[in-house]
């Protein structure tokens, strides 16, 4: 039951199904996506497959939401009666929004906001939006929500792989001596956010997909606590078949889960990292989560 007139902020990247931000009154702001002939808004008039389709043949370009959109944002915010703002955004590692969330949230007068740097994105950040969805709707005060905050977003724990190094490279996102021998060696790296910078860093290298999918369930696994609950999350980049894997080998490794999470990859991701990403994630949850 909600007490307190609490919105929740985020960014397309979270990958927020958009009947699921419905359901839980949750404001996202769209990345822009600009191909040679205009621009679209992600998972607005823009959607993965397109990026995919158009991906090989021509450049791609993201851009974090503008000044102007996160202001109507907050407009209609208040508009709609809020007078506090819980904010969660893509990693400062990848974006600045959460920096220009910061700033436009600390100039609002009538608007009390909080705004979190994710230190991550799709899975994770996700994951820290839902679960402050719930304590929203449980009517957790907001003095708990912010204290319990950054506890929170340390217990979870995303890991990615690609089919490869291409695009990164091409986004100046890893080293080109790394993408030039993951594409010469068949060479599929286990992706990680920095947990200080929020970039993203290649935490193990394994060869073949298959070996893949199985290190990317191993590395998520081994955050698991004894005696603690936790959820399992998924996600793929056009691949669903391989999702419904990864999602299999997850509920194998981890069967005592809570709650199952799943998600395709929106356009800013898919940009950065080209078609068949697959994830997985755990989140762990401390007594009073």
């Amino acid at each position: 039951m909600r007490t307190e007139k609490i919105a929740l902020l985020t960014d397309s990247c979270a990958d927020i199904p958009v009947e699921v931000a419905k359901k839980h009154h949750i404001y996202v702001v769209p990345f822009t996506i600009t191909f040679d002939e205009g621009s679209y808004q992600d998972g607005v008039d823009i959607f993965p497959d397109d990026v995919y389709r158009r991906q090989p043949n021509e450049t791609i370009k993201t851009s974090l939401p503008s000044g102007a959109v996160i202001e109507d944002t907050l407009r209609k915010i208040k508009e709609d009666g809020y007078t506090k703002v819980i904010a969660i955004m893509l990693s400062s590692g990848l974006s600045g929004g959460y920096q220009i969330v910061r700033m436009l949230g600390e100039e609002d007068e009538d608007l009390e906001v909080a705004a979190f740097d994710s230190m991550s994105a799709s899975l994770g950040e996700g994951v820290m939006v839902l679960t402050v969805a719930r304590w929203i709707e449980e009517g957790r005060s907001w003095e708990d929500m912010l204290a319990l905050m950054p506890r929170m977003m340390k217990n979870v724990y995303p890991y990615f792989s690609v089919d490869t190094l291409e695009y990164l490279k091409r986004g100046g996102r890893i080293g080109k001596i790394t993408a030039m021998a993951g594409t010469a060696l068949g060479i599929k790296p286990i992706l990680a956010f920095e947990p200080t910078s929020g970039e993203l860093t290649s935490i193990h290298k394994v060869r073949g997909r298959q070996a893949a999918m199985k290190k990317l369930v191993q590395v998520a696994v081994s955050n698991l606590q004894p005696n603690k609950r936790y959820n399992i999350m998924w996600a793929h980049g056009g691949t669903p078949e391989e999702g419904a894997q990864i999602a299999e080998m997850l509920r194998k490794a981890a069967p005592d889960f809570q709650e199952e999470f799943s998600g395709e990859v929106d356009c800013t991701l898919a940009a950065y990292v080209g078609p068949r990403l697959i994830g997985a994630a755990v989140q762990v949850l401390d007594d009073d989560m």
